[in-house]
């Protein structure tokens, strides 16, 4: 008997069919990923398996089968009995899907008490999910909040609770997307494990990278419907249609050919060093050369952000000196860039804002504007919406804008693309290097993302607990890492 048994799922919201026709199965023991990019219906597919579709959205089945149980025709109540112990939940953003108030341990224990399951040794049962989780020592976490663990722990967290009730199936959405290459790697060995264990699991990603490493069989799904299916194998090497051509290339981009010579030295750091409650960044030396792209590489924590924000000139040092060789204009694009626009203001307004701020004159800046806009890749037209109403790539594009408006000689980018879908990732990707060649631009590119430093960047950086232990060439490093913490991130992503 199939774990899920899905036939003709449609879903609309505000009459508008946003999943037609969808249908698979999920076998016990295997791991099913359902692929694509932001809008595809994947996740939306995944919360109707779970009975949690959002407010607004109205769904038609011809048959759900969930662990042997008729779905199709569940009620509210019925839907709870099932989630925790027929199907659970493993979402993206660990800390919001934690309660910030209630003990790792006291999370765990929720779907057994839900249940009504384990009553006289749910402390050792919670103990036992953590430690099959792979938190290291269990005891300690399990009386930590989420605030205090990183977040691969609060990942390996949500997976113990959702494991509480031993559900028969896993819906796993976008668990690994925001996490460092190695603790990514770690969480995948982990489901993937799950599913060796006899459950069915369900992984929603945009991410043929992590897809390879975790699943069976894989779905692609591009405007609410299935283009294409069939093996891991079969999809990485002969995909049938072109769209799941442009997701497998977009998740294994090419390394760049860069120049071997350095240019000229444009900044050199001596033995920089910052402390908050802990040492951040530990006498880094290292220098930027003029028209080149310098990526920062390392797991989350490591000093990079800090050291990125030094550059820029945010942070000042607390021993040793970043010395340019000139003046420059340096510019910084934000990881987040939602959060970085005034949700308030308008595109065009945040423009013109900082064309002021770079001294141009009002009557040429609406013109400065629609340039900016057609420059990276955008209708000019978008200047008259807020941040909201733009796609991630759409508003990525529009930060990258605005910190040209100053006609920046350098380019700081902190993880610029770490939450777009790869297709979009390798748009923004190509656009960034189409400017440094028109501007001749030097870019400072912080990243955890291997593939992405290396189809853009000349020379690197890896950071491991505010020490850089490794740098050079990024073709050399990538070839022949000498640094263990190297080796262990490029194993990791690959």
């Amino acid at each position: 008997m199939s774990a899920v048994e899905l036939q003709g799922l449609r879903i609309s919201i505000d009459g508008r069919q946003v999943v037609d026709d969808v249908s698979f199965t999920a076998e016990p023991g295997e791991c099913l990923a359902i692929v694509g990019e932001s809008g595809a219906g994947k996740s939306l597919t995944a919360r109707a398996l779970l009975g949690l579709l959002p407010a607004g959205a109205v769904s038609r089945v011809e048959r759900l089968s969930i662990a042997g149980t008729d779905a199709a025709q569940l009620s509210t109540a019925g839907w709870r009995r099932l989630r925790g112990r027929g199907i659970a939940l493993v979402s993206q953003d660990a800390l919001a899907a934690l309660d910030p108030l209630r003990r790792i341990g006291r999370e765990v224990a929720e779907p057994m008490e839900i249940h009504g399951l384990h009553p006289s040794d749910r402390r050792g049962r919670v103990l036992d999910l953590l430690s099959a989780a792979s938190m290291p020592d269990p005891e300690r976490r399990a009386r930590s909040h989420p605030h205090e663990l990183s977040g691969g722990l609060q990942q390996r967290a949500l997976i113990a609770s959702a494991l509480a009730a031993d559900p028969a199936v896993l819906v796993a959405d976008e668990a690994t997307t925001a996490l460092d290459a190695t603790v990514q790697a770690r969480i995948l060995t982990l489901l993937r494990g799950i599913a060796d264990s006899g459950r069915a699991v369900v992984f929603i990603s945009h991410d043929f990278a992590a897809v390879r490493r975790v699943a069976d069989r894989v779905l692609v799904m591009r405007a609410g419907v299935v283009v294409e299916q069939g093996t891991v194998d079969e999809m990485m090497r002969a995909p049938r249609t072109e769209y799941a051509k442009q997701l497998v290339a977009a998740s294994t981009p090419a390394p760049r050919a860069s120049s071997p010579g350095p240019g000229a030295t444009l900044l050199r750091a001596f033995s920089v060093s910052k402390a908050f409650d802990r040492p951040a960044v530990v006498e880094a030396t290292f220098t930027l050369g003029a028209g080149r792209t310098l990526g920062i590489v390392g797991e989350s924590g490591s000093g990079k952000t800090t050291l990125a924000r030094m550059i820029v000139g945010v942070q000042r040092p607390d021993s040793g000196a970043l010395e340019w060789a000139s003046p420059q204009r340096v510019q910084f694009v934000h990881q987040n860039p939602l959060g970085a626009f005034d949700p308030r203001w308008s595109i065009g307004r945040s423009l013109r804002e900082a064309l002021l701020a770079a001294g141009v004159r009002r009557g040429e800046r609406a013109a400065r504007v629609a340039e900016l806009l057609t420059e990276v890749g955008l209708d000019p037209a978008l200047a008259s919406r807020r941040p909201r109403e733009l796609s991630g790539g759409q508003r990525q594009r529009a930060a990258i804008a605005r910190a040209l408006a100053a006609d920046p000689q350098v380019l700081v980018l902190d993880e610029p693309v770490s939450a777009l879908d790869p297709t979009v990732r390798q748009h923004v990707l190509d656009l960034l290097v189409r400017l440094q060649d028109e501007r001749a631009l030097t870019m400072v590119f912080v990243s955890h993302d291997l593939g992405v430093i290396a189809s853009v960047c000349d020379d690197v950086l890896v950071m491991q607990h505010g020490i850089i232990v490794e740098q050079g060439l990024t073709t050399d490093v990538f070839t022949d890492p000498r640094h263990p913490f190297t080796r262990e991130l490029l194993a990791a992503g690959a």
